[in-house]
């Protein structure tokens, strides 16, 4: 479809303040108009009266597996996860098989991405070869290749000489370092959070304490080099409370939390129940509680969902032997308006600014975060009091390792378009009508 018209939608842009009923315009793949009482003859017309229409969401961590270990996820699965849960980008992390440490791992992402994929795809490059944490990736390399960050995810970078080193390159190549903040020799052997239930259940724990002195370090190191620094998936309150006060001295650091890490806590976890085991574990409530209010504070720059596929048989290993972590890309969105917007922690415009504007920043996406004439039409649209049960049984994803099986939710993404092209619809609202539109209920658009 050449020209789309949403008509009569609460249009919500944080990076205006944006925030009242009208219509969006569209034509070619790129926004034409934003404003009230919008007309072209001839368009196809979404009704989005009683919804949300907002910038194009993006989830700035995700794991799509390939290459290497497609039998979890692809590009192609992961996608269209993505757009069922409203995102219209992606940024994915580079530990893949082989590691994204290459011109030659990134161009062949970004080149099936370009074939597979239903949203965008933005690499993030690894900061040291093969996540091994000694020598530095060729990270201006990787820059010209197109990734948006470097990281070495769930491989933190232990040694502080290799990391200072890093963050100086980053700095001259204008890109963020995303770190995991872990101490290894902390959290070694540990299966989810160091205390009470941890010790009921005979698992060994991984402290808090663990997350806490890497960031720490790396706040330290950011403030030496002038690096831009995102801490992934902040966990802890101690660590939010040093990210917050960071700020504040004007330390070039941004931050994320998880949906899972917002919505559960240690207690939540069913016991031995591996869709439960991810890192940084689930944290207790006065950890989960002090997360919730930096959101609030505008601390947190942003949600990121962390998805992390694991396959059946990967993740029916005793609990202490299977992988950490979770799925996430189509409950995140619901998860948050469900704790967050719902649970009177924030309001429409900060929570859409966290899967917007705030990530668009940490990346320095110029064309992405917000609804502006000429930028690419990428629009996500939800509403805010659909209630629905999530089965993961239904996921677009390979992989079912989901915490939030069977969880109600109020919320949810009802469409998501990319440069003008619906490519996901949830039960035929909000109607589209004219002469190109031929949606199918619950499903994606083939790309």
């Amino acid at each position: 479809m050449s020209t789309l018209l949403i008509r009569g939608g609460r249009i919500i842009d944080p990076w205006t303040r944006r925030d009242e009923i009208g219509d969006v315009l569209i034509e070619h793949g790129k926004i034409i108009a934003v404003g009230g009482q919008l007309s072209a003859p001839g368009a196809e017309v979404i009704d989005a009266s009683g919804l949300v229409v907002a910038p194009g969401f993006i989830d700035l961590h995700v794991h799509l597996r390939e290459p290497g270990m497609e039998h979890a996820e692809t590009i192609e699965t992961g996608t269209r996860a993505a757009a069922a849960g409203g995102f219209t980008r992606v940024c994915c992390m580079p530990n893949t098989c082989p590691v994204n440490d290459s011109a030659t791992v990134t161009g062949y992402i970004l080149e099936r991405a370009e074939r597979f994929g239903l949203v965008k795809v933005h690499p993030i490059g690894a900061i040291t070869i093969g996540t091994q944490g000694e020598d530095l990736a060729p990270i201006g390399t990787l820059k010209h290749a197109g990734v948006v960050a470097i990281s070495d995810d769930g491989h933190p970078v232990m040694n502080a000489r290799v990391m200072r080193r890093a963050m100086e390159l980053a700095r001259s190549y204008d890109l963020p370092v995303i770190d995991h903040c872990e101490d290894l020799t902390l959290s070694a052997g540990g299966d989810m959070h160091e205390g009470v239930f941890a010790c009921r259940l005979g698992l060994r724990g991984i402290p808090d304490v663990a997350e806490d002195v890497m960031v720490a370090r790396d706040l330290l190191l950011a403030s030496f080099t002038g690096a831009r620094l995102h801490v992934a998936h902040v966990s802890t309150r101690s660590s939010i409370a040093m990210i917050a006060e960071a700020k504040r001295r004007g330390v070039s650091v941004t931050c994320e939390v998880t949906p899972h890490h917002l919505a559960l806590t240690d207690e939540d976890a069913v016991p031995y129940d591996s869709n439960f085991k991810m890192k940084p574990p689930l944290r207790p409530r006065e950890h989960v509680e002090a997360l919730r209010q930096a959101v609030a504070e505008g601390v947190v720059d942003a949600i990121a969902s962390d998805h992390a596929p694991h396959t059946g048989y990967q993740k029916m290993q005793e609990f202490e032997s299977c992988p950490f972590g979770v799925i996430g890309l189509e409950t995140s969105v619901s998860v948050a308006l469900d704790v967050l917007y719902h649970g009177g922690y924030v309001d429409l415009i900060r929570l859409v600014e966290l899967f917007t504007a705030g990530p668009a920043r940490v990346l320095n996406l110029q064309d992405a975060g917000r609804l502006a004439p000429g930028l690419p039409a990428d629009i996500t649209i939800l509403d805010l009091e659909r209630e629905w049960i999530y089965d993961v049984n239904r996921s677009y994803s390979k992989s079912k390792n989901s915490p939030f099986h069977g969880r109600r939710f109020r919320g949810a993404p009802v469409m998501t378009i990319v440069d003008g092209r619906v490519v996901w619809q949830q039960v035929q609202q909000p109607a589209v009508h004219g002469t190109g539109a031929s949606l199918s209920q619950g499903r994606t658009t083939a790309a």
